[in-house]
């Protein structure tokens, strides 16, 4: 949880008392055991590593530590090698890599609560237009218009929605993630990343509804698959792109 507000917003979301404000956020307080709140030694924090010189145990109060923690870690791991092949080391490398690591962040988060945090979402928005000054990845005025009309589409579809169920469809995380999309790639990359998140987000809810693990009128995280579709623009931009036009 990032800050008060969002811990405020979450509580509400999961149906449970709200915590007393505490300015937790990502750096801080420093890594501890969830169970004896020790902090964790920095080389029994080693990704990866630490978890298994611990054996998936608390090294004070030998509580299990989830897997979940290994298993995230390998995955940013293997994310951040998939970018870093394709961009060569430097400025924009390392922008990528920010970019890839942000994404995994943000659809964790979304997943676990369903909400997209501002304290993210925001500041990427920003440096997607930031960096994009100089033309990083696209021309600002593609950078502008990519995050105006990343929000507005999903807005518009928010909208439309409501006025004709009554219900809403989607958070405003999400608007904010496409908008910030947007801005690091630009309004053509919109198209591709909005169907491939639709695809695989309707895939995998259908899954989960046949399985028997969703059930009907549940609601489901879109955020983690806008950020699949950032990811794979990132890696495959042109070529996706091309295709779509072919198509």
């Amino acid at each position: 949880m990032l800050n008060d507000e969002w811990n405020q917003a979450a509580a509400e979301q999961l149906g449970v008392k709200p915590p007393k404000a505490s300015g937790f956020t990502l750096s801080k307080p420093n890594s501890h055991c969830p169970h004896c709140k020790h902090p964790i030694r920095w080389y029994h924090n080693l990704p990866i590593l630490g978890w298994l010189i611990l054996r998936g145990k608390c090294a004070d109060c030998q509580t299990s530590i989830s897997s979940r923690y290994p298993i995230v870690e390998l995955i940013g791991g293997l994310l951040g090698a998939i970018t870093a092949y394709y961009f060569p080391a430097g400025w924009q490398g390392l922008l990528a890599l920010t970019l890839t690591w942000t994404l995994l962040t943000i659809a964790l988060i979304d997943w676990d609560t369903q909400l997209i945090p501002d304290a993210i979402a925001l500041p990427l928005l920003w440096a997607g237009l930031l960096i994009n000054i100089n033309g990083t990845f696209i021309n600002l005025t593609e950078a502008v218009v990519g995050a105006a009309a990343g929000y507005g589409v999903l807005w518009a579809c928010f909208k439309g929605f409501q006025l004709i169920t009554g219900k809403e469809g989607m958070g405003y995380g999400d608007f904010k993630l496409l908008a910030a999309l947007g801005a690091w790639f630009g309004w053509q990359a919109l198209p591709a990343i909005i169907l491939i998140a639709s695809i695989s987000g309707a895939s995998f809810g259908i899954a989960q509804r046949i399985s028997g693990h969703l059930k009907a009128q549940q609601a489901m995280p879109f955020g983690p698959w806008l950020a699949l579709g950032g990811l794979i623009h990132l890696w495959w931009g042109q070529p996706l792109s091309e295709l779509l036009l072919k198509i």
